[in-house]
């Protein structure tokens, strides 16, 4: 829809060079399954984590050797966690154990429809790309960044605090969301993607 054309990249961490010199950017879309803590420097593993170790590690040999060619990145849900801990950033383990009076980050209507809006910052790719301070997004996750080194920008918001998008200004294309603009809640969604799409055109 936004002018891209798809490849999926099988789990194959022996060829990670020849994978990026294929693509124009990488979407690392995240799953139903958590960054294991030591990762990011964490001693204690809560309860509710589940790890997919041979993914992860995947995951994080390929967003960096994009981020080593400065090829544009999109990280989603779980790919923007991933992300954030790439560039050097930490994770809150449980939402509900962390933040008080927490949103219903895993909501529990239907994915395909909103569960919260959030905080657009201004002054950053992001709100250049949406157009808005605030949109509606679905949310489908129990874990979320919990910060970020210097020169990574944090571009949105939950009401309650939660970090729900970061950017890397230094590069050409570095973003990641923590809802799913695949589900096309709201024309951000589309924007998001076609902007995306562009960069990895130019």
């Amino acid at each position: 829809m936004a002018g891209g054309i798809p490849v999926l990249l099988p789990n194959e961490p022996t060829i990670l060079d020849t994978y990026v010199r294929m693509i124009d950017g990488l979407v690392i879309s995240g799953g139903a399954f958590d960054i294991h803590p030591s990762v990011f420097g964490d001693d204690d593993l809560h309860e509710t984590v589940t790890v997919k170790e041979t993914r992860t590690d995947f995951e994080i040999g390929l967003t960096e050797t994009a981020l080593d060619t400065n090829k544009p990145i999109l990280g989603i849900c779980g790919g923007e966690q991933l992300l954030a801990v790439v560039l050097g950033g930490k994770l809150i383990q449980h939402i509900p154990d962390e933040i008080d009076n927490a949103l219903a980050h895993e909501q529990p209507n239907p994915r395909n429809e909103p569960g919260h809006d959030v905080e657009i910052t201004t002054d950053t790719l992001l709100h250049d790309i949406v157009g808005k301070t605030a949109i509606p997004v679905n949310s489908a996750h129990h874990q979320a960044v919990k910060d970020v080194p210097e020169g990574i920008i944090i571009n949105a918001r939950a009401p309650d605090g939660v970090i729900e998008g970061i950017e890397d200004p230094s590069r050409n294309f570095c973003i990641g969301v923590q809802w799913h603009p695949e589900f096309h809640i709201s024309l951000a969604d589309s924007l998001l993607f076609k902007a995306f799409v562009s960069a990895c055109l130019t």
